[in-house]
């Protein structure tokens, strides 16, 4: 700001403060600017890597334009100490309203992420959430409860781009497709259903229609047993041991196709 003439500030500031006048508004917040850069690096420094830095200057703006439409000059305070509040609170409430968590879970989380950080020093390894539980005093089933917290509030769009710096993919772009089969995995799938098949086959007419009407039908063992005239322990019995001779005869069909 030393660039600016102390008699030009206090133009603009009379314009601005006596005439609302656009073009010195303009020109204090360009003159303000490295105000907003400079609490946005202090709060991103302790922020999530997903945590938009765009998103965070926005709120400074929002926060730098607050402070000029509410700043009194009678007041014996500097613009530069009274924006700096209204910056950060800008930036902090701006996080908030995007923060699934409230308060207390957000410090929870915190209290198991440093506590997680210290034993994984401590021991050299992956923790596991008993031992992170006996070292908070806390249960077992409580941790678990605040990782997936954790987990669900700190969100990405998949619009993003990624952290790779040699590639300006999306999220979107790096997410794999668990539901479309390669062309080896189609073939693999369509030559294990034929070698099913025929191992079924040679299973006896019990075994073969209880398989056809649990797997293919849908019915449960006690309507199995409704349908076949057969106690529930019967058809269980049948089941267990037409699923025995295919894992048996399948392991063998493998090991002579090898």
């Amino acid at each position: 700001m030393a660039h600016v003439m102390v008699d030009e500030q206090n133009q603009l500031w009379e314009l601005w403060m006596k005439e609302k006048d656009k073009e010195a508004c303009d020109r204090l917040v360009r003159l303000y600017m490295p105000l907003v850069h400079y609490h946005v690096q202090r709060i991103a420094v302790g922020l999530p890597r997903n945590v938009n830095r765009d998103d965070l200057l926005s709120h400074g703006q929002f926060g730098l334009f607050d402070a000029l439409e509410k700043f009194n000059l009678e007041r014996d305070l500097k613009f530069d100490t009274y924006a700096s509040f209204r910056i950060r609170g800008a930036i902090l409430d701006g996080l908030r309203k995007i923060d699934w968590l409230p308060r207390s879970m957000r410090e929870k989380v915190k209290k198991v992420e440093s506590t997680i950080e210290k034993l994984e020093q401590q021991y050299g390894r992956y923790v596991t959430a008993e031992e992170i539980a006996e070292e908070i005093d806390m249960t077992v089933q409580e941790v678990s409860q605040i990782v997936s917290e954790q987990f669900t509030a700190n969100m990405l769009s998949i619009d993003e781009y990624t952290q790779d710096s040699e590639k300006r993919d999306t999220f979107m772009s790096t997410i794999k497709d668990g539901a479309t089969l390669s062309p080896e995995q189609v073939l693999m799938k369509e030559t294990t259903k034929q070698e099913l098949v025929e191992l079924v086959s040679q299973l006896s007419e019990k075994e073969k229609l209880v398989v056809s009407l649990f797997y293919y039908e849908g019915l449960t063992l006690t309507e199995i047993g409704q349908v076949m005239k057969l106690s529930t322990s019967r058809i269980s019995q049948i089941h267990s041991k037409a699923i025995s001779r295919l894992q048996t005869a399948f392991k063998r069909h493998k090991l002579e196709n090898s």
